[in-house]
């Protein structure tokens, strides 16, 4: 998908093709750019995960495809742990500032990051998330990453976990179809489980099979942020994270989220121009 489309390239990490102080090696291959474009990436992402640890801030990436109920999601989970928690979101689109406006109405802080046509975020793109936002006053990160099942997955973006949702309205075998995503998954998410009296086709426990198939040990919990049911197991799952998290901390080491090496080779191939003839050329 990013071989083709381009999208390696975000406002984020633009500034690292500009010519740099020394002259730019004459014949730097397309795949030499990109690969060096994921070194920077992962550079930033481990200066981003200092940052955050400094100040004790457990960070989770959401990512599902678009409309999986992530926004729900964290209003359900701030309403929860409101006066317990302190919560904030950095917000990944292509455009507008709609999902940040939800989460600051219910008192949480929250940054918009809008991408523009790129179909994730990066480290450098949450790195300036990170200098809109005061980390001495969270307790909880949330990166609600860009509506897309592909590219995601591929990049740290300095964070500690990854979740992945997916929603009972898209079929229960996209674990099978998109392993890529569902492989970097620390935690699957069922959502809209309310749904499920009207969806008979989708199987909670074909999903669940499907991601086993993928030799992943990652839990699955099913949950409907509009009824509340399932909450509390995924309230029981951050706070577990956040002790872990905390006693790594102590023990001066980190988390770390899995990034799939199959997703990081898909950014650092070169685009793939295909020429098809037409019809009547060269008659």
């Amino acid at each position: 998908m990013c071989d083709t489309c381009g999208c390696n390239i975000t406002d984020g990490n633009r500034h690292l093709l500009a010519p740099a102080p020394r002259a730019r090696v004459a014949g730097d291959s397309p795949a030499a750019i990109l690969e060096g474009l994921m070194t920077h990436n992962d550079r930033q992402a481990e200066r981003n995960r200092a940052r955050l640890d400094g100040h004790g801030v457990l960070t989770i990436n959401l990512m599902s495809s678009p409309g999986s109920g992530k926004t729900a999601l964290l209003e359900a989970t701030i309403r929860r742990l409101q006066g317990r928690l302190r919560i904030g979101v950095i917000e990944g689109d292509l455009e507008t500032e709609n999902d940040a406006a939800r989460i600051r109405a219910l008192g949480a802080p929250a940054h918009q990051i809008t991408t523009g046509t790129a179909c994730h975020l990066d480290a450098h793109l949450v790195q300036g998330g990170l200098d809109r936002l005061n980390l001495a006053q969270l307790d909880i990160l949330f990166i609600e990453n860009v509506g897309n099942l592909v590219c995601p997955a591929s990049f740290d973006l300095g964070h500690h976990r990854n979740v992945t949702l997916l929603s009972v309205t898209e079929g229960d075998d996209k674990p099978a179809k998109y392993p890529v995503m569902f492989r970097a998954a620390d935690l699957m998410l069922v959502s809209k489980t309310d749904l499920l009296p009207h969806l008979e086709e989708f199987s909670p426990e074909r999903a669940e099979a499907c991601l086993r198939r993928l030799a992943t040990r990652a839990p699955v919990l099913r949950l409907s942020a509009r009824t509340g049911e399932g909450l509390d197991a995924w309230i029981d799952w951050l706070q577990g994270e956040r002790r872990h998290y905390r006693q790594l901390l102590a023990d001066r080491q980190t988390l770390r989220p899995r990034v799939e090496a199959a997703g990081r080779r898909l950014h650092a191939r070169p685009p793939v121009v295909t020429f098809r003839p037409v019809a009547g050329a060269g008659a």
